[in-house]
């Protein structure tokens, strides 16, 4: 397994984010893939995504795919 260096990675969090540490991260990385992490361990582990997964995921939230999981 290779490890991305995640150095100098920008971090950004939902603008619906509370403030309080309870939301993941969202980072495009340098290859295009996406980085998501928990915020309350910004030096944990970190789960990477292609852009192309990423993006159906997204729209799957979008059209309330997953609504029903909760």
């Amino acid at each position: 397994m290779n490890k991305t260096d995640l150095s100098g990675t920008t971090w950004r969090k939902s603008s619906l984010s509370d403030g309080q540490n309870n939301c993941v991260e969202v980072a495009t990385l340098t290859d295009e893939s996406v980085g998501v992490r928990d915020s309350k361990s910004p030096n944990g582990s970190t789960l990477i995504f292609s852009s192309s997964d990423w993006h159906i995921f997204v729209n799957g939230i979008k059209a309330g795919e997953f609504d029903n999981l909760i």
